[in-house]
């Protein structure tokens, strides 16, 4: 029986694809593209439009058509679903690899005997360098690992069970009822946070100098949130602050080459 690889994003699954074919398997590697730790949930396996919106606003990147590539995923998990190929889903110990997790889980809930793991975590990662080992939560995703690290860990694939398969898809649906702006992973359990409180973190280290923006956002992606933070999402939040005057920028807003920020001289009132 053939073998369909599932990881969160496109680094992990090039890295995973190489592994592959180093030990001669040309099993398939489906890369799911959606951060789910940010943004709307609810009606994501119904209609990707609220989503894609939202990506829309984010993304820096005016190629890109996030409702074809949404409507893409949902028909990709739709047909995985059907197939008969053993799945196995590749996941580390963040937000979006474990909310990637619970919705393959509830894809997969009327087919569970099909549906295998491999978990990663901070033991895993041989670069005693990665910034990951800083990380307090010791959060890390697949993307992190090098191809050899995959490699080591491909016979590990273990079946899920039935009862644990029902529990995650179970929580895919609250995450999706809860549709909070954010999702924190503490403790094996999920709960809802605001960009608020992102432009929180940010203000704490804007000072009344002008600073790379590249310097703050470091800051911000190697903070204890509960998820790990993206360069596009604090991109977005710089640009979404400096609308309403809480910061200012200078430099293309788009990129962080020449980008600068520093303290606005007052805030806009909240309409």
């Amino acid at each position: 029986m053939s073998t369909i690889h599932l990881t969160n994003g496109d680094v992990a699954a090039e890295s995973l694809r190489t592994a592959l074919r180093e030990v001669g398997r040309n099993d398939r590697v489906h890369a799911l593209r959606d951060d789910l730790a940010v943004g709307p949930l609810r009606g994501i396996d119904d209609g990707p439009e609220v989503r894609a919106a939202f990506w829309d606003r984010v993304s820096t990147d005016t190629k890109r058509d996030f409702l074809r590539e949404f409507r893409e995923h949902a028909a990709a998990l739709q047909a995985i679903a059907r197939e008969d190929a053993n799945l196995v889903v590749w996941h580390g110990e963040s937000a979006s690899d474990q909310l990637m997790l619970r919705r393959v889980c509830y894809y997969l809930r009327n087919n569970p005997q099909r549906l295998n793991e491999v978990r990663l975590s901070i033991r895993d990662l041989t670069d005693a360098g990665a910034w990951a080992h800083s990380r307090r939560d010791r959060a890390t995703s697949v993307g992190m690992f090098a191809p050899a690290v995959l490699q080591a860990r491909l016979p590990d694939a273990a079946p899920i069970s039935v009862l644990r398969i029902s529990r995650l898809a179970l929580e895919w649906q609250e995450a999706k009822h809860a549709n909070g702006e954010t999702r924190r992973w503490r403790d094996n359990t999920f709960t809802s946070g605001s960009f608020a409180d992102l432009d929180a973190l940010i203000l704490e280290h804007v000072t009344a100098d002008w600073q790379p923006a590249a310097r703050v956002a470091a800051e911000v992606m190697t903070a204890e949130l509960g998820f790990l933070v993206s360069d596009s999402i604090v991109l977005w939040r710089f640009r979404e602050m400096a609308a309403t005057r809480r910061i200012r920028l200078r430099g293309d807003a788009n990129a962080w080459r020449t980008l600068e920020l520093c303290a606005a001289l007052a805030p806009c009132p909240h309409q």
